[in-house]
């Protein structure tokens, strides 16, 4: 359908996000200002960070892969380990089962869960200790029913959320937020791996079989990122829960706004871009080219957001609004998440000018990595104990 492929599209992100910019802009929001002139100081900020975390600007994809290395622990070395009698297609199949479950169960985990890993004796929070739990879990092989380091979906049908507590080591001095919602969405996506053949595999379908798809897909040894995306929206669109749907077609991370002209939809489709990054690199090593990398658009979660609150470039109009949670359908969340996405590209153009570069060189996706995630931790990190975002979201464990 033409309307749920347009609002699957990064073209539609950034239209409708423009719009909620404007809005702010012309001062009709009942929420948010935002205050152009702190755009250098932000992207002062940034670039500080970048050199301290990238001295040479050498910088990464921002994507699962780094949480992987938490700590400065090579773990990516013990999985290729793991992985080394495969040939190159299948361990691409592999490293695409670990990212899409990993990145699936990497909403918000709150502030007082700790994952403990015992070969390193390191207690690690937040996004890092959710991705070494799904990490540890993959390579013991409990997605898989046969113990190997691979998901299978079928062994995702029969998870149940007392497995994933457990290898999550969740417990009530440990408890970790969504955890029914996590369960729940890697039963869905076990259904949905199952529904897709075309996309996911006739005879033990996998998540990572994704990359057979996609190989089909590329042209000279070239693919689009936003093929990568359009895939991902298609074969995992129906794991979400509570979505709104056009004719019976779950549209995802999508919400409603009264500001919003034509039909009051504005897409974000947050978690499936930093999936689709955390995708790339894994065809990148099959010696994929790819192409069109700067179509994605900037990741509309607490950090990145929380940079734009923290140094003043949105302002809110109450600061009540800091003071209490708030649902992620709510129109405050949705104007904050849009105000984002904008100020994402805004951010990233002023870098590259500040450092002579251009967007091949650095295109967003590093400087998420380098970069406006890393620097919206730091500042949280300076202004609130726990390194608590600015606001406060309800989550359901598949949002943020």
């Amino acid at each position: 359908m033409e309307k749920v492929e347009y609002l699957r599209s990064p073209r539609a992100i950034r239209e409708r996000c423009g719009q909620i910019f404007a809005l702010v802009n012309e001062g009709k929001s009942r929420y948010f200002t935002c205050d152009l002139s702190q755009l250098e100081r932000v992207a002062d900020y940034v670039i500080e960070v970048m050199w301290g975390e990238y001295p040479d600007l050498d910088i990464p994809f921002h994507s699962r892969w780094r949480h992987f290395a938490a700590q400065g622990v090579p773990r990516l070395a013990t999985l290729d380990n793991l992985l080394a009698g495969l040939t190159p297609l299948q361990q691409a199949i592999a490293k695409f089962d670990l990212a899409i479950v990993s990145v699936l169960l990497d909403a918000g985990a709150g502030a007082s869960w700790h994952y403990f890993e015992q070969s390193t004796g390191l207690s690690l929070g937040r996004s890092e200790g959710l991705a070494i739990a799904s990490f540890e879990m993959f390579c013991q092989g409990a997605f898989s029913l046969s113990g190997l380091p691979q998901v299978d979906g079928l062994k995702l049908l029969r998870l149940t959320e007392a497995e994933l507590a457990q290898g999550f080591q969740v417990s009530a001095e440990n408890p970790l937020v969504g955890m029914s919602g996590r369960s729940q969405l890697l039963q869905r996506l076990g259904q949905v791996i199952i529904a897709f053949p075309h996309l996911f595999g006739e005879e033990n379908p996998r998540p990572g079989n994704l990359v057979n798809y996609l190989v089909s897909k590329s042209q000279n040894e070239q693919l689009a990122a936003t093929t990568v995306l359009s895939a991902v929206l298609e074969g995992l669109s129906d794991i979400w829960p509570g979505r709104l749907t056009i004719s019976g077609v779950n549209l995802g991370d999508v919400w409603q706004h009264s500001a919003i002209n034509d039909d009051g939809l504005i897409p974000f489709h947050k978690l499936s871009q930093w999936l689709t990054y955390s995708l790339l690199e894994p065809l990148q090593e099959m010696g994929l080219i790819i192409t069109d990398l700067d179509a994605l658009t900037g990741l509309p979660e607490y950090r990145n957001g929380g940079l734009c609150l923290d140094l003043e470039l949105i302002k809110p109009k109450d600061l009540n609004i800091l003071h209490s949670s708030h649902s992620v359908a709510s129109e405050l969340i949705i104007e904050w998440r849009a105000l984002t996405v904008i100020l994402l590209d805004e951010i990233a153009e002023t870098v590259r000018e500040k450092l002579c570069m251009n967007v091949a060189k650095l295109p967003l996706v590093k400087i998420l990595q380098g970069g406006t995630w890393t620097a919206g931790r730091k500042i949280a990190a300076e202004l609130r104990k726990g390194g608590q975002p600015p606001i406060q979201i309800d989550s359901d464990g598949t949002v943020f």
